[in-house]
């Protein structure tokens, strides 16, 4: 009787461990973790002065991370600047240019009035007032053809000062990148250069990504597709690493709209289906989620 009482626990614990080694395997499909990483490049060629960054090191979206050396374009700045000035001081000012002229006309308009009114009073002739009058057209003339041939060099030198205004603007804007600014909030996942090595344009310097929420790519079966829906809650189980799982809350973000063969390292729920549709879960991460990492989802 005490043999047949130790046989029947026995049995009984065997069948518990076996139960509990199917609800480890009870999933409708697993996949693994990813988030959207960033390859920060440089835009300048220089040297790196100044680098505040290490890889593991949480960085907020704004903050300065490399300074690269740009006294070249420094200097550049300011021999445009001084060519600037220069052209603004070369153009000519149009109203002081004809003032002398201008102040010809009125004398010999005053003039040609004088002779009007004595003919009129025939204590003039008539050739003297031709000549007033000539005398009037002939600057008149000078003052049109000095007006056209000063805004002519006006314009030339707007336009000389525009042109070098542009480049100003761009040196000002290279000199703008040479100081990094990290544009998304994130963990640095790798750094690929070192303070005093060469930047050069489209050279990646480090790698980022937002940590905080990492998205699930699963994969489930045609028989599984219709009992999934977007905005959906799923539970998200990984390793605890001490031979259970830990359990998150995720939301299907993303449902393919188009099946593909099934990924050599991907489960699925119904292992005789050949094709299969991605989804992406988002989940949030408390610290204990790794880009990589395999999970597993219950619908």
């Amino acid at each position: 009787m005490k043999y047949k009482s130790y046989l029947t626990i026995a049995t009984g614990l065997a069948a518990l461990c076996g139960s509990c080694r199917s609800d480890k395997n009870d999933f409708d499909a697993t996949g693994s973790f990813e988030a959207v990483e960033y390859m920060i490049s440089s835009e300048v060629a220089g040297k790196v002065d100044a680098l505040y960054l290490e890889e593991g090191q949480q960085i907020d979206s704004g903050t300065v991370v490399i300074r690269i050396d740009s006294t070249q374009l420094a200097l550049k700045q300011r021999q445009l600047e001084a060519q600037l000035q220069a052209l603004q001081k070369r153009r000519p000012d149009i109203p002081v240019q004809l003032s002398s002229l201008q102040q010809q006309l009125q004398t010999a308009e005053r003039e040609q009035e004088r002779m009007r009114k004595l003919v009129a009073g025939n204590a003039g002739t008539r050739k003297q007032l031709d000549d007033a009058t000539a005398a009037v057209e002939l600057i008149r003339r000078q003052i049109n053809a000095q007006r056209s041939s000063l805004s002519g060099t006006y314009e030339g030198a707007d336009a000389d000062i525009s042109a070098l205004y542009a480049q100003l603007q761009q040196v000002e804007d290279q000199l703008a990148r040479c100081t990094i600014i990290n544009p998304v909030s994130g963990t640095v996942l790798g750094r690929y250069i070192e303070q005093y090595e060469i930047a050069a344009p489209g050279k990646v310097l480090y790698k980022i990504a937002d940590l905080s929420t990492l998205t699930l790519r699963a994969y489930v079966s045609g028989n599984q597709l219709p009992a999934i829906r977007l905005n959906q809650s799923v539970t998200v189980s990984t390793d605890d690493g001490k031979g259970g799982f830990t359990q998150e809350k995720g939301v299907i973000t993303w449902i393919s709209d188009k099946a593909e063969f099934t990924p050599k390292t991907v489960q699925t729920k119904d292992e005789r289906a050949d094709m299969v549709y991605a989804v992406k879960i988002r989940v949030v991460n408390r610290g204990n989620l790794k880009i990589g990492m395999y999970g597993q989802i219950k619908l």
